[in-house]
């Protein structure tokens, strides 16, 4: 009931009181340690790739398949060498690429761009933006 004391002298919590259990820290999501994205050494950076044309994935030409995975490959290294945040295609129709990644300024994240084989190899045209990862499952 409400009004009951606890054996402390302060007012008893708990089911059926009105006083309820005093709120718990929130350990679901943390604040951003100094080691967060807000203080990194290395910016993000978001570069789209649009292929040639639509239904693309399913309509490649040898050459394509052989320069796209030359692409892939890339990926795989960049990834290991703790490049990459994310990487993927869009579905559908327009088969439009994400890549997220790191560099320390614009001239170093245009080159990894450029270099990418389908875009070097002019199999898909590249669009750079600088991208800050805002809330990223797992990432401090």
């Amino acid at each position: 009931m409400a009004g009951e004391m606890g054996e402390r002298g302060e007012p008893k919590r708990g089911a059926g009181h009105l006083l309820a259990d005093p709120p718990r820290p929130n350990t679901r999501y943390r604040v951003p340690s100094t080691r967060s994205a807000y203080t990194r050494a290395m910016a993000e950076w978001i570069y789209f790739i649009h292929p040639p044309r639509e239904n693309f994935a399913e309509t490649m030409t040898a050459e394509e398949e052989s320069v796209w995975q030359e692409h892939f490959v890339r990926y795989q290294r960049m990834l290991a060498e703790g490049v990459l945040v994310l990487v993927g295609p869009t579905l559908g129709d327009v088969n439009t690429g994400v890549t997220i990644f790191e560099a320390p300024d614009e001239q170093a994240a245009r080159r990894i761009m450029d270099e990418d084989p389908v875009i070097a190899g002019g199999f898909a045209r590249g669009e750079l933006y600088p991208f800050r990862v805002s809330l990223l499952r797992g990432r401090d």
